[in-house]
């Protein structure tokens, strides 16, 4: 329990730092994009910080992912 903890606040940990560098990062961005959604579109975002949210997105589900799979290898 203690060991998921502990990945669980690594995770989080950095995740954070990497969102806080690209908002930091994306200031000068001048270059806008809107996104195209199901519903409808977004707002106008720099396309640093739709790659940069992705990135982020993806680096969290796939350290839930390895997190669920492990725990579920040890149950057996």
């Amino acid at each position: 329990m203690f060991v998921f903890l502990k990945k669980f606040f690594f995770i989080g940990i950095l995740n954070s730092t990497l969102l806080l560098m690209l908002i930091i990062g994306i200031q000068n961005s001048s270059y806008k994009r809107k996104v195209n959604l199901l519903i409808g579109e977004t707002v106008s975002l720099p396309i640093s910080f739709i790659i940069g949210i992705s990135f982020i997105s993806g680096s969290i589900m796939g350290s839930l992912i390895i997190n669920n799979l492990s725990s579920q290898e040890n149950s057996f």
